[in-house]
């Protein structure tokens, strides 16, 4: 154990404190924590819910941190169950407001003037709160602007980067002692949230991303974003124009149905066009990140993560949807595989094509108009996390974003047709990639890749042929889970050789004592007796270990 981990201590208490309260102490044994010492009862939740909401609740009780890694895996379809999905999008991140005198110590220090001088008008009442920030009305003093002043909590990032250092650690021990949790790979997904939320800890990287979309959009009509006050951006704190409007959440429980086929249909299209046409798109684009203007225009808010795509990805996604609408299972499976990661023999390559011949036969006799085209994109995810194959992650969230646009469509107008409001842009772009422009490009991408092989190749056959010439090849070979192994050979190396000390100081001590060396104590030599006791001292607690641990 680490200087920093036992720095952590108490917040690994606070964890499976917990954890055992929720009714995970069998996870808490096998991770080899002592709940026989743990505080407290069982909650009473466990008799009454089901293991998803508890594990929901505990995430809520746990932190912001955690809080951020269950809205993170919400975002992968391709890992976890779809009802445990839809449990984790319950998870709440509206906490009670920070003090306004917090709030205006991290405004001046990151602004570097008193605030006075900034806002002729500043509201200590937040607009929203939540775990990481919370939003304030304000007026700017030089040019009477009405704008939202997004303002981190004062020192919460120490804390995510407490509970990130944590969150790995307890990530990679699930994974190398709990053999069923390894499908989940959650020392990959550990890593990817503190890439996450460390760039969500930075407001410049949101406001460049609002200024991506911005420019992707300035010739759409009736969807934006909120327009980003450069002068007042810093790391900590994000200025953006005032923008009046109702949720669409709000606008949903309306009875006006033109009005809500027309919000559908703006609001499906926008995804569309993020996720294919552009390759930047929100990552979670629900309900209540959806602002409806007295105009009827629609207003994305919350751009901390978002998704991107490299145009051969786009590119693989539109022939994706073709060969589902087309139930093309060979070039569905083609497809699939090669976008999709982990291993996988040629008996899976066949049990996957039958699993997608079936899956399309369960959406033939479905018409077009009633396609639910992110569901069924949603059970190919599932159906590869049964093989053991992932997909990358900004897919996966394409797909729960997609799922979520879909469902937010529908559910305003479930007359809509999905299909048919993606048929234009993807026609148009599936003839895109034919034009001489985009050929050309292929051309020289390939000619390009052509010339390096042919002044790379050459010497690297040589090298390799030279290496087994002179017998200097070397084959590597890479040892995964073996956790519990290391753990045993170092406890049982750490114990020889306390062991082996003890001994030594002993036999020392004993020396000393018969030379009758001075200083004396108690009539005997004084640095046998110190000996004498530091051994004994050692050798107990060396006993009392082993006997803890049961493994004697």
């Amino acid at each position: 154990m680490d200087f920093k981990t036992i720095m952590h201590l108490g917040r690994f208490k606070d964890i499976a404190v917990i954890l055992f309260r929720y009714g995970f102490d069998d996870v808490l044994n096998r991770l080899g924590f002592p709940t026989r010492h743990l505080p407290g009862v069982r909650h009473s939740l466990e008799l009454e819910t089901s293991t998803f909401e508890r594990i929901r609740r505990a995430l809520e009780d746990l932190g912001p941190t955690f809080v951020k890694f269950g809205q993170m895996m919400s975002l992968r379809p391709d890992l976890l169950p779809y009802t445990l999905i839809q449990e984790l999008r319950k998870l709440r991140d509206e906490v009670a407001p920070v003090a306004f005198s917090e709030i205006r110590v991290v405004l001046e220090r990151s602004l570097s003037e008193p605030l006075e001088d900034i806002f002729s008008q500043f509201e200590e009442e937040p607009l929203a709160s939540a775990s990481m920030a919370q939003v304030h009305r304000a007026v700017l003093a030089r040019s009477g602007q009405a704008v939202a002043v997004k303002v981190q909590r004062p020192g919460i990032g120490q804390v995510i980067k407490k509970d990130l250092y944590i969150l790995e650690i307890v990530a990679q021990e699930i994974h190398e002692r709990l053999e069923d949790f390894q499908v989940y790979e959650l020392p990959n997904l550990a890593r990817e949230l503190r890439r996450t939320m460390t760039r969500e800890l930075d407001f410049t990287l949101e406001a460049r991303n609002i200024r991506i979309f911005r420019a992707n959009f300035q010739n759409v009509d009736h969807c934006f974003a909120p327009g980003v006050v450069d002068p007042y951006v810093r790391r900590h704190v994000l200025t953006m124009e005032l923008i009046q409007g109702r949720r669409l959440s709000e606008v949903m429980a309306r009875t006006d149905t033109p009005e809500k086929l027309r919000l559908a249909r703006l609001s499906l299209k926008a995804m569309v066009k993020q996720i294919l046409e552009d390759g930047f798109f929100h990552a979670d684009p629900h309900p209540g990140n959806i602002l409806v203007t007295d105009e009827g225009a629609i207003c994305l808010l919350d751009w901390g993560m978002v998704g991107r795509l490299s145009r051969e990805m786009r590119y693989e996604i539109i022939d994706l949807i073709h060969a589902i609408v087309e139930k093309d299972s060979d070039r569905v499976l083609e497809i699939v595989l090669a976008l999709a990661r982990g291993g996988g023999s040629v008996e899976d390559r066949r049990l996957i094509h039958r699993e997608i011949l079936d899956l399309l036969d369960a959406y033939h006799g479905i018409p077009l108009e009633q396609l639910d085209l992110g569901s069924l994109l949603l059970d190919i995810a599932t159906l590869l996390r049964d093989y053991k194959l992932h997909l990358p992650s900004d897919l996966a969230m394409m797909i729960r974003a997609l799922i979520t646009a879909e469902g937010t469509a529908r559910e305003l107008a479930p007359e809509l047709n999905v299909i048919e409001e993606a048929e234009d842009l993807v026609k148009r772009l599936s003839m895109e990639r034919w034009k001489p422009p985009e050929l050309l490009r292929n051309v020289r991408r390939t000619l390009r890749y052509l010339g390096q092989m042919q002044r790379e190749g050459p010497p690297r056959i040589l090298k390799i042929l030279e290496k087994i010439q002179r017998g200097d090849l070397n084959v590597r070979f890479q040892h995964e889970n073996l956790g519990d192994l290391r753990r045993t050979l170092d406890s049982m190396s750490n114990r020889l050789t306390l062991g082996l000390i003890v001994a030594a100081m002993i036999i020392g001590s004993s020396m000393i004592i018969t030379t009758g060396v001075e200083p004396y104590l108690f009539g005997y030599p004084a640095l046998g007796i110190i000996g004498y006791l530091v051994s004994g001292l050692f050798g107990l607690w060396l006993i009392v270990t082993i006997v803890r641990s049961r493994r004697f």
